[in-house]
């Protein structure tokens, strides 16, 4: 009785949804890695001159 009723039941829509989820989730991720390694650092020149700016 069991094993008909799981017979009936379509598991394709559900792997398609949780496959579209991981692909997402992946995406955003690799995006935010990517934005923290293009992160501005110290050697960039235009704050060259704010920090070595005196005016003695």
């Amino acid at each position: 009785m069991i094993n008909t009723l799981i017979a009936l039941y379509s598991w394709t829509n559900g792997v398609v949804i949780i496959g579209v989820f991981a692909l997402v989730c992946i995406t955003l991720v690799g995006i935010l890695i990517n934005f923290m390694l293009k992160g501005k650092g110290k050697d960039d020149p235009n704050n060259l001159n704010k920090d070595n700016n005196t005016d003695y």
